[in-house]
């Protein structure tokens, strides 16, 4: 277990501007393209200009890079540029590095971003294809020739586990794909608009590798997301009430590897999102009973209880029932099983909303807002909270 201390980011710097594309099945455009409409909306959104931008972060597998967006959206000279890498992981660690830039001095304004067409494109749920050889792939040798191909099939092996450990059903999952299209029900930006769920749906939606159904997997989704973080000081000049980075953190744990992480002594819960946790109540000086509002990670059902569990809002094997019970708010815009899938970039999105008052879903009086990425590879987390 680390026993780092609480770090010296927190306060020091904001995200202040948000856009995103429309979200859809088939874009019909680059994802060049998309890039480069969710930073100009982004930009427009802050108050700011192409010509304040000085830094860029996004994700290794974004195929717009820095340079090429920053040309195509009319941002002229850069003294930061940085790429996160393990896929939905990265993105609160994208936040974290502009955070970090800001507050070094190594840029002022800074804007993170991920655009792919991830549905009428790559689509990651078909699996594991053509991959080039490396050494993190090592791992996933012991997995695939056993028909372990895809994400699913990676996070149906600690479900089962789970349910195992607990005595549980997988029926349990479908709180969380309930209440995330609830949500998506009442926002007009989501793709399952006007289509909320029950329990009933979710047990008979079929099998997609148990005990996953198709309704605790998260959309394939065509779109892009940007955000846009600078100082605190400059961010009480611009448009919109800043939303503070209270607290940014990353994690890996032991024996971690991307998404077969099976040789753990546990499978029941996520020890990189317990790094993350802990970093975060560390620097915010926060608690569970602090955050107002959740927006976690939810490419699979069963991870969206094991990250509550690892944050403490209840204790292992009782994240069902916690989400059942309402006491946290979760996933207010649907989530990405029921708004999008942008690697959690526009659950960042909806946490900057939650905390300016202007969410489809709005909690009355939101101050702190709770962020997670993705699970079962190296993640990270921020904890944003309203300015004053």
């Amino acid at each position: 277990m680390s026993a780092r201390q609480a770090d010296s980011l927190g306060g020091r710097a904001a995200v202040v501007g948000i856009g995103a594309t429309a979200f859809s099945k088939d874009s019909g455009r680059s994802e060049l393209a998309l890039a480069a409409e969710a930073v100009r909306a982004a930009l427009a959104d802050a108050g700011l200009t192409p010509a304040d931008v000085d830094g860029m972060v996004t994700f290794t597998m974004d195929t717009s890079p820095e340079i090429t967006v920053a040309q195509a959206t009319g941002i002229g000279e850069l003294s930061f540029f940085s790429r996160v890498h393990y896929g939905g992981g990265a993105a609160c660690a994208t936040v974290q590095q502009a955070a970090l830039a800001v507050a070094s001095g190594l840029a002022e304004v800074v804007v993170c971003y991920r655009a792919f067409n991830e549905r009428s494109g790559r689509r990651f749920g078909a699996g594991v294809q053509r991959r080039e050889p490396s050494a993190e792939g090592v791992a996933l040798g012991w997995a695939l020739p056993f028909g372990l191909l895809t994400p699913a099939s990676w996070v149906a092996m600690a479900a089962r586990r789970y349910l195992h450990t607990y005595g549980l059903e997988p029926e349990v999952f479908g709180h969380v794909a309930v209440t995330a299209r609830r949500h998506a029900a009442t926002n007009p930006a989501a793709h399952f608009h006007g289509r909320p769920i029950t329990l009933a749906d979710h047990a008979a939606s079929r099998w997609i590798a148990e005990p996953l159904r198709l309704l605790d997997c998260c959309q394939e989704t065509d779109g892009g997301q940007a955000l846009v973080v600078t100082s605190v000081e400059r961010a009480r000049t611009l448009r919109h009430p800043p939303a503070v980075i209270a607290a940014a953190a990353q994690g890996a744990g032991r024996a971690q590897e991307q998404m077969t992480s099976f040789y753990r002594d546990d499978l029941t819960g996520l020890p990189e999102m317990g790094v993350v946790a802990r970093q975060l109540w560390r620097t915010s000086g926060l608690g569970p009973g602090d955050i107002d509002v959740g927006v976690v990670y939810d490419h699979f059902t069963p991870f969206v209880l094991t990250q509550l569990e690892e944050f403490g809002f209840c204790p292992p094997g009782e994240g069902a029932a916690f989400v059942a019970s309402g006491a946290l708010p979760l996933n207010t815009h649907g989530g990405q099983l029921g708004e999008a899938y942008l690697h959690g970039m526009n659950g960042v999105a909806e946490a900057v909303r939650q905390l300016r008052g202007t969410a489809v879903n709005q909690v009355a009086g939101a101050r702190h807002a709770l962020v997670t990425a993705g699970t079962g590879v190296p993640t990270s987390g921020l904890i944003l909270r309203a300015d004053g």
